[in-house]
Order: C-alpha cells, then sequence, then structure tokens
C-alpha cells in the first residue's frame, strides 16, 4: 500500500480536530444518543445499533443497544473506518464472504456476520464537513437492507449530525458566555456574526444573576419567547412560559442546580407571548467568582422541528403500517407499564387475545388483497370508541391484542367478549367468491400470581386456544361487511 499523501494527513487532521471539538470522547451516555440507536434498531430490524465516533487509532461508542458492551476498539480492525474513509452508506450483507473483513476479529472471534453503517459528518473549524464517525447496525446473522431501510438509516444518521451539530453550536455558545470580560473586545467584532449565527441554529445565550434573581437574555431568546428586546425579566416571569403542569419541576431543577452548583439541562413545552407552542431545550451551568456562585450561564434552543421528527420517527417504529395499531414491540412495552400500574394501585388489567378464524382460507383462496383488506378492518373495530381507550396492537400475522384498564368493560366480561368477537366478523368477497372472517377471543386477568409480562401471555393464550376448540363445528352467519 502507498504511503498516504500530505494532503491525506492534513485531511485527517482536520478530521480528528472536528471530533475533538464535539467534547464527545470519553464522555458519558446521553438519553438523546441513546434514543437515536434504540430507534435506529427497531427501524432496521436488526438486536445491535451503535453511534460510533472515530478517533484518530480507535473507535468510541457513544451509544449502543448493546447493555454493558465495551466502550472502545481498536480502528483498524473495524468496519466503520470504511465508511469514515470513504463517507458513504456501507452495506455488507454477509462479512465472511468479504475480502477485506472475512477475517477480522470481529468476524472471527465476535461472531459478527452483518453490518450497515452511514456516516455521520460535521463541519469543521476550516469551513469544511468531517465525517467524525458512523450511525450502524450489526448482526450476528447474515441479512440485507431494502432500499426502505437504507434511506431510513441514511435518516437517521441526518438526525445524528443535527444533534452533534446543535452540541458544536451550544459549546460555542457557552465558550462565549463563560468568557465574559476576558472576550469583551472580541465580542464587540463578532456580535453581528454571532447574532446571525443564532438565528440560523435558534438557540440564544442568557444569564440568571442569583442573588437578584434577574435573566440578562440575548435577542434570539426574545425572539423565541415571543417578546421585544427590552428590560431583563425575573426569574418567575420566565417560568410562566412553561405549562403549569411541568413549571414546579423545571423551577425546583434550577433550584437545585443553584443550591448544589452544578450544570442541568432539560426539554419541555413552551407557551410563547403569541400564544405558540414550541419545544425548547435549556442548559446551564454555575459561574463562580472568588469561589463564590453568582450566577447561572447557559444557552436556551427552540427543537420544535428536531422534536417533531423524533417524534414522528418514534411513531413510525411504534406502529403496525398495515393496521394503523401499536406493533409487538410497542406493546411488550405498553402492558410491561400497565402491570406495573395495577401492581402498585391496584386498579383491574385484563389481557385479551385474538385469534383471526379463516384469515389464512381468505388469503389463499381470495388473495393476500382481500387478507389485507381483513387486516385493516379487524384494526379499525379494536379501535373503536366502544372499548374506551383499551391500547390495540397486532401482535403477529393474523394475531391482535387488547389491553383493558377500564373497569365497566372488565364489569361484564362476557358482554366484552360477545362485541369483540362481533365486531371481528368481516364477510369479503372476490371474483364472485365470498368468505368469512372471524375470531376467537380469550380474556385473562391480571392478578398476584402474574409475576411477568409472559406469565400474563400465556394464561390469556390458554383461555384464547380453549374458545378455538370451542368454535369448531360451529357455523356463522354474520351480517356482511363486504369488501369487494
Amino acid at each position: 500500500m502507498a504511503p498516504p499523501s500530505p494532503s491525506a494527513g492534513a485531511d485527517e487532521t482536520a478530521r480528528v480536530a472536528a471530533l475533538n471539538a464535539l467534547a464527545l470522547l470519553d464522555s458519558e451516555p446521553e438519553k438523546e444518543f441513546d434514543a437515536l440507536v434504540a430507534l435506529a434498531a427497531q427501524l432496521l430490524g436488526c438486536p445491535t445499533a451503535l453511534l460510533n465516533l472515530v478517533d484518530r487509532d480507535r473507535l468510541w461508542i457513544k451509544a449502543s443497544t448493546a447493555p454493558n458492551g465495551t466502550r472502545q476498539i481498536a480502528r483498524d480492525i473495524t468496519f466503520c473506518d470504511r465508511v469514515v474513509t470513504e463517507r458513504e452508506l456501507v452495506v455488507i450483507d454477509d462479512l465472511t464472504a468479504d475480502p477485506r473483513f472475512g477475517t477480522s476479529p470481529l468476524v472471527v472471534e465476535a461472531g459478527l456476520r452483518f453490518y450497515a453503517g452511514a456516516p455521520v459528518n460535521v463541519l469543521g473549524s476550516d469551513g469544511e464537513r468531517h465525517a467524525v464517525g458512523t450511525l450502524c447496525a450489526i448482526d450476528t446473522a447474515p441479512r440485507t437492507l431494502d432500499e426502505r431501510e437504507r434511506a431510513a438509516l441514511r435518516h437517521l444518521a441526518a438526525l445524528a449530525e443535527a444533534l452533534l451539530e446543535a452540541r458544536r453550536t451550544a459549546l460555542k455558545a457557552i465558550h462565549i458566555a463563560t468568557t465574559g470580560e476576558q472576550l469583551v473586545t472580541r465580542l464587540a467584532r463578532q456580535d453581528r456574526i454571532f447574532r446571525q449565527a443564532e438565528q440560523i441554529a435558534m438557540i440564544g445565550s442568557w444569564r440568571l444573576n442569583v442573588a437578584r434573581q434577574s435573566l440578562e437574555w440575548s435577542d434570539n431568546v426574545y425572539r423565541i419567547h415571543g417578546l421585544p428586546v427590552g428590560e431583563k425579566p425575573d426569574l418567575a416571569r420566565a417560568l410562566a412560559f412553561y405549562p403549569a403542569a411541568v413549571r414546579d419541576e423545571i423551577a425546583a431543577t434550577i433550584a437545585g442546580a443553584i443550591a448544589a452548583g452544578r450544570r442541568f439541562d432539560f426539554e419541555s413545552d413552551f407557551i410563547t407571548a403569541d400564544g405558540r407552542t414550541l419545544r425548547v431545550r435549556s442548559s446551564g451551568e454555575p459561574e463562580v467568582v472568588d469561589g463564590k456562585l453568582v450566577a447561572m450561564i447557559g444557552v436556551f434552543q427552540d427543537i420544535t422541528g428536531r422534536h417533531a421528527l423524533e417524534t414522528q420517527l418514534r411513531h413510525a417504529a411504534d406502529t403496525d403500517a398495515l393496521t394503523g395499531l401499536a406493533n409487538r414491540a410497542a406493546f411488550d412495552r405498553a402492558l410491561d407499564r400497565a402491570m406495573t400500574r395495577a401492581r402498585r394501585d391496584h386498579t383491574p388489567l385484563h389481557l385479551v387475545l385474538i385469534d383471526l378464524d379463516g384469515f389464512k382460507a381468505i388469503n389463499d383462496t381470495l388473495g393476500h388483497g382481500a387478507g389485507d383488506d381483513v387486516l385493516r378492518l379487524t384494526g379499525a373495530a379494536l379501535s373503536e370508541p366502544w372499548l374506551r381507550g383499551s391500547l390495540a396492537a397486532r401482535i403477529g400475522g393474523d394475531e391482535f391484542a387488547l389491553i383493558v384498564e377500564d373497569a365497566s368493560l372488565i364489569a361484564d366480561l362476557d358482554s366484552l367478549r360477545e362485541h369483540v368477537e362481533a365486531s371481528l366478523r368481516v364477510a369479503v368477497e372476490a371474483n364472485g367468491v365470498t368468505m368469512t372472517s372471524a375470531g376467537s377471543v380469550g380474556i385473562a386477568p391480571f392478578d398476584e400470581d402474574c409475576h411477568s409480562l409472559r406469565d400474563l401471555a400465556r394464561r390469556a393464550d390458554v383461555l384464547l386456544y380453549q374458545a378455538k376448540r370451542a368454535r369448531v363445528g360451529q357455523r356463522r352467519f354474520p351480517p356482511p361487511r363486504r369488501v369487494a
């Protein structure tokens, strides 16, 4: 291999400098990055997703869905080195068949078989964008990614870049705020540029005088609040912009940071002076003079767009695309929370399992289009208002479930079962042939004998198959809800 050119060495130096400017190497886990890799794992259906930062000689794992895993790996054996070098999406369906990585310890010893990684770029001090890391998914079995999954990985990498850019901008703003009097002359020259940067990043800086409880805001903080630049507000007035439900918690967070002399960082909904609802992030840290805390200084950012994107992606990851109901992963989390509530508050909880009868015959005879219509109608039936907020999910091909916590529904389980069964009766027609789909229902109560989600599911499963056996030989003639 030929030695690297001088320009290649300069590019690597600039790339590592851009990475170090983020102050993320060897840092503790952070919730926004953890949420991002969890979302990547769900969307791509991989057991492990990671956000990696590629240093000069090592790879630092900033976030991972694998608990208690290693935090750093030598760079020269990693697949991410290729992504950073080539600065493009890399997908390797079977690592054992790849001539470059087939003998890597990560393949031979760790047993990895699949890799997909997208570059994560940030703006360096030289004005150029540099690939400082990767968002990747790995698996211990060979697999492929379709175009939708590849696009999702690229979109998530773009979201990672937005998070890193926000970090870079925030660090710069905090640096400017904390150097105060030492940078007065330089700030005077750079004030116009800084104000423009604030507007582009939707970020502003603030300072809270601890003794007077008065605030100083940069112009963009006033803009985010929907207020004209003017008099300095006090802390009580500033807190009034937060919804009443979270206002006391935010006040306690700030007061606790002041009392302990520590930094704080929170996100919240926010109501502007002209009635707009935003999502904002505020972070601050102590300003200490002669050993005494005199102020808190920090940044305030409008993150409405980023939050909406994260919410949209999270909803997509938790939803079954065909029926619009919750998917299996979202249902399991919701059932676990419902069991915790029922155990703590002694409130009623029943799990309803549903299996569609005749669905395979409809698919085989009338085609998958008719089968999809049955699934969509089932999803609509399980979302009807009479179920009073019960959470419905599609947990398998023709398997559905309900979490029922409403006391009036639970009070008459026979009526509940009959209503659910009636709503599941669907007649479909294609090419002059009409077939009927119905559903068997098993309803299991949660009680002290249910120690885990699996216990409750097993109990409901037994009751479901008792109901299916009881239906054998029965003929039902539902009023047809035909789908041509």
